[in-house]
């Protein structure tokens, strides 16, 4: 059934760009799918159109602060129009990465289940307010004993994506610069274990005991990690999707056996999050667990971006995955 469908990209983040990019491919495949598509790049006249469009459904592809955060979902909650994708209540809390270590032990608390196969890197985190108010930037002598295995550690903005504002820092001479350009795209910083080992992204599609990953995908960068540089540019990063098993392993049914506890640590993070509908799980395989660092609940749709990859790989087309989450928002209707 082809239906209105409203698709928002663009905004005010400093992951713009590529919204507009994944926005244009999700109305392509829409289109393709048979859908009326309503692109809307968004600013303050969204309401005003959406209630005079009246979409019988959204789709969210705006990636960064506001897209990400809940925002958006809370206002088309609040307007009553069925979405793609996570509810406020999930985006809200996916959107801190230091709130991984939490969510996990809330969800194997509430399953009655055992530490799980997802693991996390270890951390501080520091709000900006305490480095110019506080003195926080007197004490980055501690970092070397608080972050364990000391350096080389990662500098990340505690919230957003497109890996925008994050370093790898060698030595507390490199810290206090890498903190600053971290602070510049948020409110606060994360500094935690460097893990080193085999870079992935899993995609997974579907809600509760539906929901099912997608082939792995081996992120091979050129320089020193997968960082913004390398998501723009050509050329910087090779992507191998599936995975490839001697990276895993030597031996084939261990690397096969690795994969699918890959799989595992991802929808257990997809799981303990409540992610609904779609969504991307980053993790290192560091040799002998996988190491996950961050839940991506609006998934990048650019000819560059991880979840085509990983929906091509599984033999599937963009413009089927797309049309099913559109069909099962819309009969699910406005939902919290």
């Amino acid at each position: 059934m082809g239906m209105k469908v409203a698709v928002l990209m663009g905004g005010t983040s400093f992951e713009r760009a590529f919204s507009l990019e994944s926005g244009k491919n999700v109305c392509d495949a829409l289109e393709e799918a048979g859908h009326r598509v309503v692109p809307l790049d968004t600013n303050s006249e969204l309401v005003p159109t959406l209630r005079s469009e009246k979409p019988d459904v959204v789709y969210n592809a705006l990636h960064g602060k506001h897209g990400e955060d809940g925002t958006i979902q809370s206002l088309l909650e609040f307007l009553g129009i069925p979405f793609v994708g996570s509810p406020a209540s999930v985006c809200h809390r996916s959107w801190n990465k230091d709130a991984l270590h939490s969510s996990l032990a809330k969800y194997w608390d509430l399953t009655g289940q055992p530490a799980g196969v997802a693991s996390w890197p270890q951390g501080v985190y520091i709000a900006r307010d305490a480095f110019q108010n506080m003195g926080a930037a007197t004490a980055l002598d501690l970092v070397e004993e608080r972050v364990i295995g000391g350096y080389p550690v990662a500098v990340k903005p505690a919230h957003g994506g497109s890996a925008l504002g994050v370093h790898r820092v060698d030595s507390k001479d490199e810290l206090g610069e890498a903190i600053l350009d971290a602070l510049s795209y948020d409110d606060a910083v994360n500094i935690e274990q460097w893990i080193e080992g085999v870079e992935l992204s899993v995609s997974i599609i579907g809600n509760g005991a539906n929901a099912y990953a997608l082939p792995p995908v081996e992120i091979e960068a050129k320089g020193k990690f997968f960082d913004a540089d390398a998501r723009i540019k050509e050329g910087l990063v090779e992507y191998h999707c599936p995975v490839r098993p001697e990276s895993l392993s030597p031996d084939a049914a261990q690397a096969q056996a690795i994969r699918a506890e890959i799989e595992r640590a991802a929808l257990e993070v997809y799981h303990a999050y409540s992610v609904r509908d779609l969504g991307r799980v980053d993790m290192i395989w560091d040799g002998g667990c996988a190491r996950c660092f961050e839940v991506d609940v609006s998934p990048g749709m650019t000819s560059r971006s991880l979840f085509p990859a990983a929906i091509e790989a599984a033999g599937l087309s963009l413009s089927a995955v797309l049309n099913e989450l559109v069909e099962t928002a819309y009969e699910r209707g406005v939902s919290f």
